[in-house]
């Protein structure tokens, strides 16, 4: 193997990277960006269902600045399913996620700049995960105050293999996938379709790293260990989602 190749073969993976931190920040702030103007603005800017739409486009936007270069990877269970199945290298998994991580969590400190002013007047500058001006959930999601444990439990894990198995069907050149250069509309589609059918218990927290980055943000930012303690199940199932998707692929 050639210095040259061993050279170019780095110089891709570090561009892939970088790539994957540029996607995950493009998606996370057009979906907090809509979030935070639906919050702050009292609903005068949108409402739930401008959330999902918002979410969907920008995951949409997501995969056309990223899918050719790095696969479009802004989700630790679609990237670690990749792995599974051999369509992306073991070594490139911790690389990713962690890219992801900060991509997400760059996107919560810009949309935090941006809204500051807006998040402060809405707040009265008391910045809370629960009661009627939490501002937290604009950044992270949290689960209805009366989901259980089990419902919580069963609506991660649901909504992450619905993703899951839709992508895949996307991606099947056997079956059949999305017309060429269709696929930031299909998988913008899909995002939309599990947020306006699986989304109300929790937000349709499918990505580990979309909520775990903001999150730390919102710690770090004035909102406190609250963001991890109050609704203390929702981390949780977080992690869970890996154990679960490597056992039943």
């Amino acid at each position: 193997m050639s210095v040259i190749f061993v050279v170019k073969l780095k110089v891709k993976c570090v561009i892939s990277v970088l790539v994957a931190k540029g996607t995950s920040k493009t998606f996370i702030v057009f979906g907090l960006g809509t979030v935070a103007q639906v919050v702050t603005g009292n609903g005068v800017f949108g409402e739930y269902f401008s959330i999902n739409v918002g979410f969907g486009l920008s995951v949409a936007m997501g995969v056309h600045v990223g899918g050719k270069v790095s696969g479009a990877h802004m989700n630790a269970a679609v990237s670690f399913t990749m792995c599974v199945f051999g369509r992306l290298r073991w070594k490139m998994f911790p690389l990713y996620v962690f890219a992801q991580f900060l991509g997400s969590f760059l996107a919560a400190g810009t949309i935090f700049l941006l809204y500051y002013d807006a998040i402060h007047h809405y707040c009265g500058g008391n910045f809370t995960v629960s009661g009627p001006k939490a501002t937290a959930g604009i950044f992270a999601t949290y689960p209805a105050p009366f989901i259980s444990i089990y419902t919580g439990f069963f609506d991660q894990v649901l909504g992450t293999a619905m993703l899951l198995l839709c992508l895949m069907a996307l991606a099947d050149q056997r079956n059949q996938p999305v017309v060429p250069r269709g696929e930031p509309v299909g998988v913008g589609l899909l995002v939309l379709l599990i947020g306006v059918s699986l989304g109300s218990n929790s937000g349709y927290a499918i990505n580990p790293t979309r909520d775990l980055g903001p999150r730390v943000f919102t710690l770090m930012a004035g909102w406190g260990m609250d963001v991890f303690s109050h609704y203390p199940c929702n981390l949780w199932f977080e992690f869970l989602i890996f154990t679960i998707i490597k056992s039943d692929l």
